[in-house]
């Protein structure tokens, strides 16, 4: 059986490069107001990668006061392709800082995030909302730096982006708005928060509130009953929970000879890759997750150092993409 190689340390750097382990660590953790000269710097450098040293994460944390591990609490929510675009933007904000994301899935009966963190050593903890004040200061007796958002801040971008789907379709003339439920019942949270945008820009309208509607797992045929309600109640446009939803309920209108947007305009959300080939090509509210991820990525950075980086509101990064459904 093939013994496993020899994990490079310190002292094997400083061996190779003819140096102290202390002028290692002054150079591999880039040690301010120390007077090394290049050619040293070189040597250490070249004599690190060519040994592939990688030092423990507990003696970098050491050397520099923290750990570069940031901690991002997900809800217990399926993840859907926004919420996994997010964390992909996050990562590579962070790493342009040099931190490393981790996630945790804030499940029924898993650990508590105050757990996670004492295991991963985290520095920083971001959450989607503001954590509860219990919560924080647990979090900050265990050495974390920065938690965010602070507590009890409201940053869901849900209810602005039903306000946004909405507000296109009163823009357009609809004076009788229905919203389609999520399906299955875990998405139900976030489809309540914007369900409450639609309904605030129903209300500030003049209009009545949405008729609001579900149907069970999408199914074609439950689909063209909600249709039925809502031509009968006089409904001309649908805010749907999200893009696949909306594609769902197309569907669904073509089984019934009804055309978007002559009988029926229709506004998804998220914006997926399958959101311009539907039939018509899906009008739908693009999150800008790039730059949401750099504004957590810079509030975290600024943290880290000592600053305060107000995070932008809850609406920065919509945008309605308008295509031919609505």
């Amino acid at each position: 059986m093939k013994r496993p190689v020899k994990r490079s340390t310190s002292a094997d750097v400083a061996q190779a490069a003819g140096v102290s382990r202390t002028t290692v660590s002054y150079v591999l953790n880039n040690r301010p107001g120390q007077a090394i000269p290049e050619e040293t710097r070189r040597r250490v450098l070249d004599a690190a990668a060519r040994l592939q040293y990688r030092p423990h994460a507990s003696a970098r944390a050491l050397a520099a006061g923290r750990s570069d591990i940031v901690l991002l609490s997900i809800p217990d929510l399926p993840i859907g392709p926004s919420i996994s675009r997010f964390v992909e933007e996050l990562t590579v904000s962070l790493a342009e800082h040099g931190l490393t994301l981790v996630t945790h899935l804030m499940a029924a009966r898993g650990r508590s995030l105050p757990d996670v963190c004492a295991t991963v050593g985290a520095s920083a903890v971001l959450g989607f909302e503001g954590f509860d004040e219990a919560t924080v200061q647990a979090l900050h007796r265990l050495g974390v730096s920065v938690v965010l958002p602070a507590a009890d801040t409201h940053l869901s971008a849900m209810p602005p982006l039903g306000r946004m789907q909405a507000e296109h379709l009163i823009g357009r003339g609809h004076r009788r708005i229905g919203y389609l439920l999520p399906s299955p019942a875990r998405f139900l949270r976030m489809g309540e928060e914007r369900l409450q945008g639609v309904t605030d820009a129903c209300r500030d309208a003049g209009l009545a509130p949405p008729l609001a509607l579900g149907a069970a797992d999408l199914e074609i045929a439950a689909l063209t009953h909600v249709l039925k309600q809502w031509t009968d109640e006089g409904v001309t446009g649908v805010c749907a929970f999200n893009d696949e939803h909306a594609i769902a309920l197309l569907a669904a209108m073509r089984q019934l000879e009804l055309t978007a947007p002559d009988d029926l305009a229709v506004v998804g959300a998220d914006d997926i890759p399958m959101a311009r080939f539907a039939a018509p090509p899906l009008s739908t509210v693009y999150f800008d997750l790039h730059e949401v991820g750099r504004h957590r990525a810079e509030a975290v950075v600024a943290g880290l150092a000592g600053r305060n980086a107000p995070l932008p509101g809850p609406g920065a990064g919509l945008r309605l993409i308008e295509r031919l459904s609505a």
